[in-house]
Formats: structure tokens, C-alpha cells, sequence
């Protein structure tokens, strides 16, 4: 049935509905274990909320309260899907995806990131992406290295 047939509201809503998909990274999805559990669990919960929507009478706002949770069940799903679990590095010799890395800066600043894949990735708390600029300066880098990140300075100070 052709929206032009449905009351003014539902038409209304079923814009409403209609969500684009979430940005897919053109990059490989590379995940550590953690990181791919954490997607599996972002798809459960994608999908209890969509459940929990499901029971809501009206229609309209079913539709309304179904949008957010079926959009991000449809991009975990593809999350999951494409990930590349990568194990943990079996050396600290350089820095490699999965690795912590501790390096200081001109400014005296001393920084402790873990390289991980970008739907893991949390700088606040301590992870950067493996396809961020810093960490794609540091990956084959071993302690004592130089890398220049604009106008400064970082040097490798400890990998593990």
C-alpha cells in the first residue's frame, strides 16, 4: 500500500523510520578478542531493544522506538560479520596491533595507548585505533624509536 493511502501521521512516521545506515570503515575490521566480544554484545543488545520496541501497541510509535535499535543491529551485525580477529602479538620487540605502547613527547608528556580496532578504540581510556595517525607512526617500531607527529617528537619508551 502505497503511503499516499495511510493517515498523514503514518506517513509521518514512516519517514521517521526510514534511518540511513550507520558508516561502515572502509578499513579491514581488525578486533582483538575483546573487541569482537564487545560487537556481539552491542548485536544482543541491538536486538532487546528492537524486541522490547516490538511490544509497544501503537504502531506509530513502535515504528518510531524500532528505527535506532534496527539500524545499530544491522551495522553490528555486519560488524561481526567482517571482523578479522587478530590474537595477541607473541613479542614486545615492536609495536603491532593489540600491543601497548608508552612513549613520551618533546613537551615531557608520557603516554600509554593500546593499538585496537576502531569500534574498540577509547583514548580516555587508553586505546587508540589502528588506523589513527599516531598509531600508524608507531606500529613497526621498536623502544628507543623516533617518530615525528607534526611539529613534535615521540619516542618509544616501552612496549608490552
Amino acid at each position: 500500500m502505497a503511503v499516499a493511502f495511510i493517515k498523514e501521521e503514518s506517513a509521518e512516521t514512516a519517514a521517521e523510520t526510514l534511518l540511513p545506515d550507520r558508516p561502515i570503515s572502509p578499513h579491514p575490521n581488525l578486533v582483538t578478542e575483546a573487541g569482537l566480544k564487545a560487537l556481539e554484545l552491542q548485536v544482543q543488545d541491538a536486538r532487546q531493544a528492537y524486541e522490547a520496541a516490538s511490544r509497544i501497541e501503537d504502531v506509530n510509535e513502535r515504528r518510531r522506538q524500532q528505527a535506532n535499535p534496527l539500524r545499530d543491529l544491522r551495522y553490528f551485525v555486519e560488524r561481526v560479520r567482517t571482523a578479522q580477529l587478530v590474537a595477541d602479538p607473541r613479542t614486545t620487540d615492536v609495536v603491532a596491533f593489540g600491543s601497548t605502547v608508552t612513549f613520551s613527547r618533546d613537551d615531557g608528556r608520557v603516554q600509554t595507548y593500546r593499538i585496537v580496532g576502531e569500534e574498540e578504540a577509547d583514548p580516555k581510556a587508553g586505546s587508540i585505533s589502528y588506523v589513527a595517525p599516531v598509531a600508524r607512526l608507531l606500529m613497526g617500531k621498536a623502544v628507543g624509536d623516533v617518530v615525528t607527529v607534526g611539529d613534535q617528537e615521540l619516542e618509544v619508551i616501552r612496549i608490552s
